[in-house]
């Protein structure tokens, strides 16, 4: 098994390629070893990694952000032999119940007014066609939390999650998309 690495514009996350799927169906983020071990047997074995303080699932990838004491080069063996290790076991990515609660999550906490549903039909269009490919490729995602008075909230995750150049994404690239196709959108603002 041979897995790619990738940088991402954060330099503290790198994203790791396997060759497989990771995740058939939408994102999984992990903040904390506690709650990735209960949901991920892959994620809890990556925040046994020491450093080790962000794990992120994409379709095809896995972004692992560290904090800043250990270099990558020092990191990047373990973190490989960790996914190989899994990958090779054929082990779940996920516990049985661990998916279905991070897309619970991703809807959770969601907030609009109901006569804003067609506007806000229409920002999650342009979140899936057009930011979310693009931010996949970095390593991260972005969802949609909701929208109130001309404001769009974002929540940013994986590579994005405490990316340098993610208030540049957002306030020049999505608010600029945003507010081309939907007139009603004045600015996006980022939420945990």
């Amino acid at each position: 098994m041979f897995i790619q690495t990738e940088a991402t514009p954060n330099p503290a996350t790198l994203k790791f390629l396997p060759g497989k799927e990771v995740l058939a169906d939408g994102t999984a983020d992990f903040r904390d070893a506690e709650s990735a071990a209960e949901a991920s047997p892959l994620a809890g074995k990556l925040f046994a990694i020491p450093g080790v303080t962000g794990v992120f699932f994409g379709y095809d990838f896995v972004t692992v952000t560290k904090d800043e004491g250990p270099e990558w080069q020092h990191l990047k063996p373990a973190i490989l032999g960790a996914i190989m290790e899994h990958f090779m076991s054929g082990a779940p990515v996920m516990a049985s119940d661990g998916q279905a609660r991070a897309d619970r999550a991703d809807q959770e906490g969601e907030f609009y007014d109901k006569a804003d549903e067609e506007i806000v039909v229409t920002i999650k269009e342009l979140l899936d066609t057009r930011v979310r490919p693009a931010v996949a490729q970095d390593g991260g995602d972005i969802t949609f939390r909701g929208y109130e008075n001309g404001v769009v909230f974002l929540n940013m995750k994986g590579a994005c999650a405490g990316c340098p150049s993610s208030t540049a994404t957002l306030k020049h690239g999505i608010q600029n998309l945003l507010r081309h196709f939907v007139p009603e959108v004045q600015q996006v603002e980022q939420v945990a």
